[in-house]
């Protein structure tokens, strides 16, 4: 039996945004310590982060960007925008999210793991091509969709995205393109303003960017619901060859940058309906990667409930 991925690297904490910015680097401590008592380390293998190629990056993301956010951290500056607070080690811990996020795909892709869970940070799911916002710097996700397509030749990707906050830079980024599918469920109105149902593609990518903007209050019924009855059979109709997850756990009840109802139970079921359409379009292809989730207890124990319905046969600890 096939294991599941862990990626996860020390530096991932070097990061500082400081002990009150809600992104801080206790979230993955928080998150790897709950793993340790409530869960099996026997499921698991843990995946070293490459030090990427910058061409990789600079797929999704120009290269004057890319050079502003190193010059910005080697120059001691410490906010990029209102949110996103930046150290002297940000730039290398960025590029390092990055390939946290192609080694996974390696790992997949060449079924050395069943599927991986990306423990990473800084998040993505907000950074545009030319714009770090919302405390992402590099679109983690976006980056790792391209290098799928273009090392691993993986046409068709499909991209979930369930973190509270709409994740604008993917969806901006792929609004043209038809071969990657991008479905997004979040609060809204919310930060950042976007997201609306009718925001549908352009262009060749018409049909290709879904959105479930969510009212406020919502919780596991409505989400499982969504999952259920909309995006597994626009999922099917795609067919993707690979499925990442844009896996934030703000919309845990007790986070405090949202106003939504889920459970830990809830995103261990909106896992098992993604993993279930990857069983069934891509030889159960999935690459998870971390986005929000801010509050610790909730985020970890939202992280177990995920992982364990990665995992074959493994019965999660009550």
């Amino acid at each position: 039996m096939k294991k599941t991925g862990l990626v996860y690297h020390q530096d991932y904490l070097k990061h500082n945004t400081g002990q009150n910015h809600p992104e801080n680097a206790q979230r993955l401590l928080a998150l790897l310590d709950c793993l340790k008592k409530d869960f099996s380390w026997n499921h698991l293998k843990l995946i070293k982060p490459c030090n990427p190629s910058i061409k990789w990056i600079e797929k999704i993301h120009t290269k004057d960007y890319i050079s502003s956010i190193e010059k910005a951290c080697k120059d001691g500056l410490w906010m990029l925008d209102a949110d996103t607070i930046i150290s002297p080690d940000s730039y290398k811990v960025a590029v390092l999210a990055v390939g946290g996020v192609l080694s996974a795909l390696d790992e997949v892709a060449t079924k050395k793991v069943k599927n991986a869970f990306c423990a990473i940070r800084p998040p993505g799911h907000h950074a545009d091509t030319e714009k770090a916002m919302g405390f992402c710097i590099f679109n983690n996700i976006a980056i790792g969709a391209r290098y799928a397509q273009k090392r691993h030749k993986l046409k068709k990707v499909l991209i979930v995205d369930w973190d509270a906050h709409h994740g604008n830079g993917i969806q901006n980024i792929f609004y043209d393109d038809p071969t990657v599918f991008y479905f997004s469920v979040h609060q809204f109105p919310h930060y950042p303003g976007t997201g609306e149902d009718k925001e549908e593609g352009n262009g060749e990518g018409e049909g290709f960017t879904m959105n479930m903007p969510m009212c406020a209050g919502s919780g596991d019924l409505e989400y499982i619901e969504v999952f259920e009855n909309i995006l597994y059979p626009s999922a099917k109709k795609f067919c993707p060859d690979l499925i990442l997850i844009s896996a934030g756990f703000d919309g845990h009840k007790d986070d405090p940058l949202s106003n939504l109802n889920l459970t830990s139970n809830g995103f261990r079921r909106l896992t098992e309906v993604v993993v279930k359409l990857a069983e069934e379009c891509c030889e159960g292809r999935v690459v998870s990667v971390l986005e929000g989730g801010y509050n610790l207890k909730a985020l970890s124990e939202s992280v177990v409930s995920h992982l364990s319905a990665f995992v074959e046969g493994y019965e999660k600890k009550e």
